[in-house]
Order: C-alpha cells, then sequence, then structure tokens
C-alpha cells in the first residue's frame, strides 16, 4: 500500500479511517499500514484525539427566553456614532439639511464651470487610397513587366519547337 500522506488520492483515507468511516476490509488494511509508517501514525492518532474530544464536548444549554433577551439587548444597543450625532440632529433637521444640500450643489457648479466637459478625440479612421507612387518607380515596373512578356515569348517559342 502506497502511503495515504504522500498522496493527494489517498489523502482522505486517513480522515475517513480516524471518522470510522471505512469498511472492514479497508479499515484492516490501513491499521497494518498504521503499524509501519510513524507519520500515518502520528496523524491518524492526532486525529482520533480530535475526534474523542469532539465527542466529549457537551454544549451548554439555550436558556427559553434567549432570542428574546439578545434581540432586546441588540435593540438598546447605540453605535458610538449615533451617540455624537444625538445632539445635533435636531439642529440638522430644521437648517442644517437645506444648507449641506445648497453647499453640495455650488461645489458641483464650480467643480463643473472650472472644468467644462470636452468630447474626447475620436481618431477618424482614413480611407483606403492610392498611395503615393514615385515616377521612376512606375518606370522600372514597367520596363519589368516588359523584360517578363519578352522571357513568356521565347520560353513559349522554345517549347513549340520541342514539341515539334
Amino acid at each position: 500500500m502506497r502511503c495515504p500522506i504522500e498522496t493527494q488520492e489517498t489523502a482522505e483515507l486517513l480522515l475517513a479511517y480516524s471518522a470510522r468511516k471505512l469498511d472492514a476490509d479497508t479499515a484492516a488494511g490501513l491499521e497494518q499500514h498504521l503499524r509501519l509508517c510513524p507519520a500515518c501514525r502520528e496523524f491518524a492518532e492526532g486525529q482520533r484525539l480530535v475526534w474523542e474530544a469532539l465527542d466529549a464536548w457537551e454544549s451548554v444549554p439555550v436558556s427559553p427566553d434567549f432570542d428574546r433577551r439578545l434581540y432586546a439587548r441588540i435593540d438598546r444597543e447605540v453605535s458610538w456614532w449615533q451617540r455624537v450625532a444625538r445632539p445635533f440632529r435636531p439642529m440638522l433637521l430644521r437648517s442644517g439639511l437645506p444648507v449641506a444640500a445648497a453647499a453640495c450643489l455650488l461645489v458641483m457648479v464650480g467643480i463643473a464651470l472650472e472644468r467644462p466637459g470636452s468630447m474626447p478625440d475620436i481618431p477618424v479612421p482614413q480611407p483606403p487610397g492610392v498611395e503615393a507612387v514615385q515616377p521612376d518607380q512606375v518606370e522600372n515596373a514597367l520596363e519589368d513587366i516588359e523584360l517578363l512578356g519578352e522571357f513568356h515569348r521565347k520560353v513559349g517559342a522554345d517549347m513549340s519547337r520541342a514539341r515539334m
């Protein structure tokens, strides 16, 4: 048997053994391996201790009025921000809110006047066109075409003689 701790495929085998979820044959084979492999034996022992601790743990019973007391405490809790802002609430609601809205509006207008919006420059695609060609390039191209024509005529003539 390959060591389960060394391979990813069989690493869960040790966890299943510790949770007592293996069938008898697989558990017997793994127990034989545990007698020979100290790393797997140490891992299995640690898992066994964890399972024993979980089995022995008993939760504290919850009182019948736990939910009611919890929600009442949540309702009583006030955040630090609410404690700080509580004295200023009446003043803000009466005169402060319209003043704050007006100040925000003035700031936004100032920003808009300082930096007027502009359309981004969009590159205009150039239509495909004729490239500028120099006269000497045209002359060289025509000479090349004439040379190829002469070559084609000579090769054609040589081919017709060879067929005869």
